[in-house]
């Protein structure tokens, strides 16, 4: 635990009351700071009474006074003011476990702490959630959690997650549903595992529970898999049930809840050969980050954007790579982009995953080197577009720890990174010659 003050924001109420860098902040409000959480639930209020250890070890209070909600001013060692927590399963579909060997450390870390189920919208599967830090959750009405439920099945969920004591994280479920906190859920279906009447049963339990809703995904299944546990493929025949199985409790929970809880992956309709649900399905988008209607959202902004293009300017040529799972579709749209505008010249490159194995077809698992590879003998546009999840989180490093530089150096072309919505996309494809003159 870390709750030494390392820097005070300028002109902060911590600055004006005093505080000092290297003081420890023990209490606000009489209550024990132990990690962010409690630093931001207990600073939210207007008037704090705080009690800070001084480096001597010398001890005294203050009293700050400040706006509602307005943050503290004071920055620590770390973000969670505390170690993250790893994960304490071994999930049999576990991708970290699917890595390929020698890539950086941090690609390895399996963290499942429910602060950033909070603060960052991790998915977590509380197996190694406290009982105080559980009514903690309940007594701050922390949410929204985010659950990676996979079973509600006691013995099942053991076995799925590597962990004998899965199922105890079963009753925190319920407990959190009882007091009202919301929860979000997500089922990654790992065919002869949990599928089928699992499935089933899972659905049905989580309606009992009150989770507002959940995604369920297919498993992702790399070459890098010796000595794990067989699981099966997802195939076009399993998508298709999963489908009609999510779709069925959708509507009978969109009768009952007026909303339909179960959303099915982007994903699992591509591997089915159906077409997208409607944006209506959707409702609010909800588990947009798990695949939930990406490509509907996508499609739908897109052709707004299209709106505002002018068809008689001149534009540069591109080359957008992407997944080969998502190349269809982004394919159309540049179809779209074309009758509006029958002068632009690009294309849409599929790029094969050999890196982590051809069952890996999603754009945010490519790796630089797959994509120089098989861009390097075509004929490459002026630019090149990639869309922005293949690469960290606001960084521009790819998983093989190439750079967008790497790239650019190595096909001869600049790189184009595309944000994950249809304005962007349209943005980036109609791109003027005269920008690139200036």
């Amino acid at each position: 635990m870390s709750t030494v003050v390392t820097s005070v924001d300028r002109r902060s109420p911590a600055q004006r009351a005093g505080i000092q860098a290297g003081e420890k902040l023990l209490t606000v409000n009489g209550h024990e700071i132990v990690d962010v959480l409690d630093y931001r639930f207990y600073c939210y209020d207007p008037v704090l009474e705080l009690e800070l250890e001084e480096p001597e070890g010398g001890r005294r209070r203050l009293e700050i006074r400040k706006l509602e909600g307005q943050e503290l001013g004071l920055n620590f060692d770390s973000y969670l003011m505390d170690e993250p927590r790893p994960c304490s399963n071994h999930c049999l579909f576990c991708f970290v476990d699917q890595m390929p060997p020698n890539m950086r450390d941090t690609l390895y870390f399996k963290d499942d702490d429910a602060r950033l189920s909070f603060l960052m919208g991790n998915y977590i599967t509380l197996t190694n959630l406290t009982p105080r830090e559980a009514q903690r959750i309940i007594d701050l009405r922390i949410s929204p959690i985010n659950v990676s439920v996979q079973s509600t099945e006691p013995e099942l969920r053991k076995r799925l997650l590597g962990n004998v004591h899965a199922d105890k994280s079963l009753e925190y479920m319920r407990s959190f549903g009882q007091a009202g906190i919301e929860m979000n859920g997500q089922i990654v279906v790992c065919p002869g595992w949990n599928d089928g009447e699992h499935l089933r049963r899972t659905i049905e339990d989580l309606m009992d529970m009150g989770f507002g809703s959940c995604s369920i995904v297919p498993v992702g299944l790399t070459k890098y898999r010796k000595g794990l546990a067989k699981i099966g493929m997802v195939d076009a025949q399993k998508a298709g049930e999963i489908i009609d199985i999510v779709d069925k409790y959708g509507a009978i929970c969109l009768e009952k809840y007026g909303t339909r809880k179960f959303f099915c992956a982007d994903e699992l309709y591509i591997k089915a050969g159906r077409e997208l649900p409607p944006e209506s399905y959707y409702e609010e988008y909800g588990q947009l980050e798990n695949g939930v209607g990406m490509l509907r959202s996508l499609m739908t902004e897109f052709s707004q954007g299209l709106e505002d293009v002018d068809p008689d300017a001149e534009y540069l040529s591109f080359t957008s790579a992407t997944g080969m799972s998502a190349q269809p579709f982004i394919a159309a749209l540049v179809a779209q982009a074309k009758e509006k505008c029958p002068s632009l010249q690009g294309e849409v490159v599929g790029i094969r995953n050999d890196f982590f194995g051809h069952t890996i077809d999603v754009a945010g698992l490519l790796t630089a080197q797959d994509i120089i590879a098989q861009l390097k003998e075509r004929r490459l546009g002026d630019h090149i577009l990639l869309p922005a999840n293949v690469l960290r989180h606001g960084g521009d490093v790819f998983l093989d720890d190439l750079t967008v530089a790497d790239v650019e150096q190595a096909l001869g072309r600049p790189v184009t990174v595309v944000e994950q919505d249809g304005f962007s996309l349209v943005d980036a494809i109609f791109t003027r010659k005269e920008r690139e003159q200036r």
